[in-house]
């Protein structure tokens, strides 16, 4: 599923709601089978070990290597090393990332340090991914066809994608998925029927006459 909207929509909000980083103050939201109204701080973790988010300001611990960077989920999660190292290799190469993992995220460019961030929020194989502008310092071609294909591999098998994006060209060439826009924290659009979208109410302009 696509978010669009104009900056200030609210996108980024709706996401941080979704993991738990903002509290629901009102109505109802289930996401992998959490409810989050009230969600105590004891269950967050490990809703979040279901809920991975790809930030818009990557969040990498710079000083760490790109290997520790993509290692610390799994470590969370308890997964033994022999399987973490087999999906750190096997992600980080379909991310063009294999000759970087000895590299200090400080000392890679920008795109590198998205990609880390991507491979980073998929290994742990969640239920939802949450990507806010998962394109925004790709290279325009190569960079995010094969991000979008890591993204489409995952959806295949089961993983929910939303994906906040100020980018028309991401619509344009996948069509097949969902999508919504946002306007003052409200959606107005969809492109599936059945969608319960938020109507405005015309406004009434009244003149005063002089009788």
């Amino acid at each position: 599923m696509f978010l669009t909207g104009p900056s200030g929509a609210g996108k980024s909000t709706l996401l941080r709601l979704l993991f738990a980083d903002l509290a629901l103050q009102q109505g109802e939201a289930r996401v992998a089978d959490f409810n989050l109204m009230g969600i105590s701080p004891s269950r967050i973790p490990l809703l979040r070990r279901r809920v991975s988010v790809v930030f818009q300001d990557f969040k990498l611990l710079l000083q760490r290597t790109v290997y520790e960077n993509i290692l610390l989920p799994l470590q969370v999660c308890g997964i033994d090393y022999h399987h973490a190292d087999r999906r750190i290799r096997a992600i980080t190469r379909h991310l063009g990332l294999d000759g970087k993992l000895n590299d200090a995220c400080a000392d890679i460019s920008g795109g590198e340090q998205q990609r880390v961030a991507v491979a980073r929020a998929f290994v742990t194989n969640p239920q939802v991914v949450l990507a806010d502008e998962p394109t925004g310092n790709l290279d325009p071609e190569l960079s995010i066809r094969r991000l979008m294909e890591l993204f489409k591999f995952f959806q295949k098998y089961g993983t929910t994608m939303i994906i906040a994006t100020h980018n028309p060209e991401l619509l344009r060439r996948h069509p097949e998925g969902r999508a919504i826009r946002l306007d003052e924290g409200v959606i107005t659009q969809a492109n599936w029927s059945g969608a319960l979208l938020f109507q405005r109410q015309p406004r009434i302009s009244y003149a005063l006459g002089s009788g």
